[in-house]
């Protein structure tokens, strides 16, 4: 379904934890990092589609979610012609998104990414709230750095400032002593998960063509 413009409706997903750390997942069988995104089928709103792509790819339901906010308008991306089908080619130009900040109220066992036949993530760890764009397909990065500038003032407060000089202090008192903290500490993986504790590492271009109508 493409506007006339050749356009997809399409929704993205920012889940937060308790701490304002989102979702962070690794596209299956590539070096790509992104937020949970899909289209919007005919008949859907996009509320109704954000649902429905939370649980195929990560397996949540309504009950474990809270909605804080979304993007005011369509946020647009085009996607190069090697990324599309050739009989695409030509009448389709890229995504069109709204993006929703979730609160995610319930635990990190909730989440699945096998809950469909049709993984769309093999890995996923909790990144601060700013991820890094160098690790999206470059012809997102536009949009995700719009999504996450309109969507930060909604954040909700917590007292981050004693956390973080904590969080320094502790930074130095391990650099200094050497040693390294034990793999996936601080959170817990859901089933067919695995632990990348750097999704910068072996950074490739995707392989798979996943935009396409």
């Amino acid at each position: 379904m493409l506007d006339r413009d050749g356009f997809r409706p399409n929704v993205g997903i920012i889940l937060l934890n308790q701490k304002n750390q989102v979702f962070w997942g690794k596209r299956i069988r590539t070096h790509s990092w992104q937020f949970p995104q899909g289209g919007i089928d005919r008949g859907e709103t996009p509320e109704q589609a954000m649902y429905r792509e939370l649980h195929e790819e990560v397996g949540l339901q309504p009950e474990h979610v809270r909605i804080i906010a979304r993007t005011r308008d369509w946020l647009r991306y085009e996607v190069p012609d090697r990324y599309i089908r050739r009989d695409a080619r030509g009448h389709y130009k890229g995504q069109k998104q709204i993006w929703y900040l979730l609160q995610l109220m319930g635990q990190d066992w909730n989440l699945n990414l096998r809950a469909t036949n049709h993984p769309e993530f093999d890995a996923w760890r909790w990144n601060d709230y700013w991820v890094p764009l160098d690790v999206v397909v470059e012809f997102k990065r536009g949009v995700y750095e719009m999504a996450l500038t309109e969507l930060a003032r909604f954040l909700p407060r917590h007292d981050h400032r004693n956390r973080y000089l904590r969080s320094g202090m502790r930074g130095r008192d391990h650099d200094n002593d050497g040693t390294d903290p034990a793999p996936g500490a601080g959170f817990e993986l859901p089933p067919g998960a695995t632990f990348e504790p750097d999704p910068q590492s072996g950074l490739k271009p995707p392989q798979e063509d996943k935009h396409a109508p």
